[in-house]
């Protein structure tokens, strides 16, 4: 029986063994798949961001560089109340990355205004929709504040690039459709950050 026991001993540290590497490759294929259920829950968005964007008429140049304006304006103005009344770092850091973004996007849609054929200038006032947003956010603090901000950002964002790729694909003026080519990964890149913050702040 003495003799027996370091081959039981030897047994069980082999199946324990096993079971461990069982238990890590099943933690890698539930990761995995969480990975590739995220990706395809992208590319379905992105599809219906798309199909979206299509069925609405391409703007005028002046209308898409109004709406970039109105679009920017509104951006910043958010992101800057986010510094002061969110309670989130992550809500912060995104705030923070918007004010930079749309300060840009807001340069080089001017600068491509000033190249159309004839000089388009850009009217950045604020819609009635949005500045009554940013009425509601201003009485917001905290953890609201982060979920209203960043629902509101994931809007604005989806409309942002159905309005960036209608124009890059069926525009008139050549430097516009450049410059909102250009843009709209960069608001794709944007509107997937807020949906993610989105499913951490929603309550």
């Amino acid at each position: 029986m003495t003799r027996l026991t370091p081959m039981f001993l030897i047994a069980g540290l082999t199946l324990a063994a096993c079971n461990q590497a069982t238990e890590r490759r099943a933690e890698n294929t539930a990761e995995s798949a969480a990975a590739t259920a995220e990706a395809v829950g992208d590319r379905i968005e992105n599809a219906a961001d798309n199909a979206v964007g299509a069925m609405k008429p391409t703007p005028s140049a002046q209308d898409f560089v109004n709406r970039a304006a109105k679009s920017d304006a509104f951006e910043i103005a958010a992101a800057k109340l986010a510094a002061a009344q969110a309670a989130s770092p992550e809500v912060k850091a995104f705030a923070e990355q918007m004010v930079k973004a749309h300060t840009d996007s807001t340069a080089k849609v001017k600068a491509a205004a000033g190249r159309a054929k004839p000089a388009i200038q850009p009217d950045p006032a604020l819609t009635a929709d949005q500045r009554e947003d940013l009425a509601q956010l201003r009485k917001l603090t905290g953890a609201k504040f982060d979920e209203e901000y960043v629902d509101g950002q994931v809007d604005a964002h989806e409309d942002a690039l159905a309005l960036m790729r209608s124009y890059a694909s069926g525009g008139t003026d050549a430097a516009l459709k450049t410059v909102a080519s250009q843009i709209a990964p960069v608001v794709e890149g944007h509107l997937k950050m807020a949906r993610e913050l989105e499913a951490k702040t929603d309550r």
